[in-house]
């Protein structure tokens, strides 16, 4: 049957007005981005986590040719944070800049998480591996070595206390795991960041805490702190004096490696093209000889990965904290 001119001019126009609506959106995501892309931390300024992203934001902010902002949300062990992102819109623009804590032990401890720290992300690019360090202040318990550490605290279970930089993170879960193959019985008290732990025990309010090396360097180099035991499987160059825990030779000691990761994660339904731009961005800052430096001389490893691998670096840290988190018998609620 004939159609009418009028009819065929009809048809031209819906499928006109219909291509309309699927260029832009196509256009909109190879000429991502057109605006600010704001990283969103869970922890607050002057944390490691927030160190490791204010290094690599400029240099970030230059590869994407768009300015790279952090908006601070913390509290709840990088919950709230976590939560804020995993229900914005998915455009590339809301990002977290998360850890082995908040997109891994996190899902162990807190039963009643309105998202789920796999499902509703996407792994955008590791960062770092980051090497966390037994401290103590000599004051308050006057050991040299970690095994004068150990058979100190177990003549005296539960007088010692512990700092960590809050619930569920990666300093907390580091310090439970030690204990729990170690068999040592000492109090928890969670702060609500880095600086405050790190002042606990500077200041004798607590022993000793398992903190990143990064953070922790000035406080050592003045003096103010003793060090008895990196936590990576591997000697940390920028504190190489001090041994790794594995290597101690305590029993419970053989292969400890509780280092951690920092990395960025978008929204579930990020366009792929937006991700692997965002990867690349990542890449190229990481592979830059004086980032890789910086970060270096600060204790950490540079981890470059592209989104499928670290995918599945964040499916395998789920299931290890998972694991730890059942063996120390923790949980937050």
């Amino acid at each position: 049957m004939a159609h009418s001119p009028l009819t065929r001019l009809a048809r031209r126009v819906l499928l006109l007005a219909a291509a309309s609506l699927v260029v832009p959106a196509a256009l909109a995501q190879q000429d991502w981005p057109q605006q600010p892309v704001t990283l969103i931390m869970g922890f607050p300024a002057g944390s490691g986590v927030d160190v490791v992203a204010r290094v690599i934001q400029e240099p970030l902010a230059k590869q994407l040719g768009r300015p790279v902002v952090i908006d601070y949300k913390s509290g709840a062990a990088g919950n709230i944070a976590s939560d804020y992102v995993a229900h914005s819109k998915p455009d590339g623009y809301t990002l977290a800049f998360g850890t082995a804590a908040t997109h891994g032990s996190n899902a162990a401890l807190y039963k009643k998480l309105p998202f789920d720290v796999e499902a509703d992300f996407i792994p955008v690019a590791p960062v770092l591996d980051v090497s966390n360090v037994l401290t103590i202040n000599p004051d308050v318990i006057n050991v040299k070595t970690l095994k004068e550490f150990v058979e100190l605290v177990k003549a005296n279970p539960g007088k010692y206390n512990y700092a960590s930089t809050g619930n569920g993170a990666g300093t907390h879960m580091a310090f439970a795991e030690f204990n729990s193959r170690l068999g040592l019985n000492m109090v928890h008290v969670p702060y609500k960041g880095g600086p405050e732990a790190i002042t606990s025990v500077v200041r004798g309010e607590t022993c000793c805490i398992m903190n990143q090396v990064q953070t922790i360097l000035p406080h050592y180099k003045a003096g103010k702190v003793r060090l008895l035991g990196v936590t990576t499987a591997a000697a940390v160059p920028a504190v190489k004096e001090v041994p790794t825990i594995a290597s101690s030779g305590l029993p419970g000691t053989k292969g400890f490696d509780s280092s951690i990761w920092f990395g960025i994660f978008a929204p579930k339904g990020t366009d792929p093209q937006i991700v692997d731009k965002l990867n690349a961005a990542v890449k190229a800052v990481l592979e830059q000889p004086e980032i890789r430096e910086r970060f270096e001389s600060q204790g950490n490893t540079v981890r470059i990965e592209s989104p499928a691998q670290f995918k599945k670096t964040v499916h395998d840290n789920r299931v290890k904290w998972a694991e730890v988190a059942r063996a120390a018998n923790i949980s937050i609620d």
